[in-house]
């Protein structure tokens, strides 16, 4: 029994897709986005779809489109802090620093009483060596003091 379902997993698994030219990955790609536009149209605050997007045009090393995906993810719910924080740890992981110290400064200005947010920004400092910067962003998040 568990040969048949094994055998049977097996056949209705899809099939690895090979890309031999670069006019059959240009196909590929295009009908990925229309896939992601098309999930993005059904429900555009579902940020589980705008995260995949996102990570998926990193992974065709296309940095500027991964870019504007999350800026357009971040225009439909500024205020979810899973998108920031995404955002700010792909640019890391690109060593695109300064794109994501950006990043980082406008997550805490738009969402200061996110500790994570400040976390992992004084911790990316810290990481790259830059004492200074870090203890700048700390007494910046310790100032902070809500309107009254």
């Amino acid at each position: 029994m568990l040969y048949e379902a094994r055998q049977e997993a097996e056949e209705n698994r899809p099939s690895k897709l090979r890309i031999t030219n670069p006019t059959e990955l240009a196909d590929y790609r295009l009908r990925k986005r229309k896939e992601f536009e098309d999930l993005i149209c059904r429900g555009r605050r579902n940020t589980s779809v705008w995260i995949k997007y996102a990570q998926w045009e990193e992974s065709q090393k296309d940095l500027n489109r991964a870019r504007n995906v999350w800026e357009r993810a971040l225009e439909v719910d500024y205020r979810n802090h899973t998108l920031w924080l995404k955002y700010a740890e792909a640019e890391m992981k690109n060593k695109k620093i300064n794109h994501a110290r950006n990043v980082w400064d406008r997550a805490v200005a738009l969402l200061p009483r996110v500790d994570q947010l400040w976390y992992k920004y004084i911790h990316m400092e810290e990481m790259l060596g830059n004492v200074a910067g870090a203890r700048q962003i700390f007494e910046r998040c310790i100032s902070w003091t809500p309107d009254q």
